[in-house]
């Protein structure tokens, strides 16, 4: 009688049986879209990813914000839907609902498009740059919350993972750094230009826990990541933006995360402000249908 393979003593189809209900209960990140070698860079909330994918994205937020007539709060419900082109480009459109007091008003912003190119990976360096352009459509959103006019932004996108970190330095290996710069141009006559950049610190449990050491982080712990954002712009000599730390829940499918948005000065607002985000990789949910590049 020929006897059953086996691996480390466990009968082998006992071992693909519990391997099959792991990546059912847990999957792996390994096939979600921005990726350079072992970093898989998340979708962040407030300065976007390195990467290009298919994908929709959900968030919602609330700041008190200054206005004309003192602090307003200001409630937004955002989407945003991006389609692959080919691996390496993609399209988006996006359209947030907003709703605000002091003057109380309600209705959609302006709806925005965009491309977005990823430009050079290199896996060993886990570094990854992109470029992109964004058009926000003036006239198309509600008169009570949207601008008549234009606005046009060019934005280069960066990573960077410190997976090639040297041994003595293994607990810093999770770390990895992203940032985006560029000019929005108006159309409006009269009104300002300004510079946006941001970035953002990031510490994976997901790395720590597959490439540095199992320190056995139960779910869902092990796939968490704790990360600050740092979205900025400048305009006529005023720099405004926000600190917003939080973390992100992520697996091979989508993600989930939570950010406090905290006004860096008294023009970019006076309480602290909340991001809610769910994200779907449509290219790993259904890669042969809705989520395959449209050209090959």
């Amino acid at each position: 009688m020929n006897a059953t393979p086996t691996q480390r003593g466990v009968p082998l189809r006992l071992t693909i049986v519990a391997a099959t209900a792991a990546t059912l209960m847990f999957p792996s990140l390994a096939t979600a879209h921005a990726i350079a070698g072992d970093r898989v860079f998340p979708s962040t909330m407030a300065v976007d990813d390195p990467g290009v994918g298919d994908e929709a994205n959900f968030e919602f937020g609330h700041q008190r914000v200054p206005g004309d007539n003192g602090d307003q709060s200001i409630n937004t419900f955002e989407v945003e839907y991006d389609k692959l082109i080919t691996s390496r480009l993609a399209i988006s459109v996006d359209g947030t609902y907003a709703m605000q007091n002091n003057p109380t008003a309600h209705g959609f912003d302006n709806f925005g498009v965009g491309l977005k190119y990823l430009l050079y990976v290199n896996e060993a360096h886990e570094f990854m740059t992109s470029i992109g352009l964004h058009a926000e459509l003036g006239g198309t959103g509600s008169k009570a919350i949207a601008a008549s006019y234009s606005t046009l932004s060019p934005t280069i996108f960066a990573g960077k993972g410190f997976g090639d970190l040297p041994d003595s330095l293994a607990y810093l290996r999770p770390i990895a750094i992203t940032g985006e710069a560029g000019p929005s141009w108006t159309s409006g006559a009269g009104q300002p230009n300004s510079f946006d950049y941001g970035f953002t610190v990031q510490y994976s449990l997901p790395y720590l826990q597959q490439y540095v050491r199992d320190i056995g982080l139960p779910q869902p712990l092990s796939n968490i990541i704790p990360l600050v954002e740092f979205p900025l712009s400048s305009s006529q000599g005023q720099t405004t933006g926000t600190a917003n730390p939080g973390f992100i829940w992520i697996n091979r499918y989508g993600q989930f995360g939570i950010e406090a948005q905290i006004p860096i000065n008294r023009a970019s607002g006076s309480h602290v402000g909340i991001l809610f985000q769910a994200h779907i990789f449509f290219d790993d949910v259904a890669p042969n249908t809705i989520g395959k590049p449209l050209m090959q």
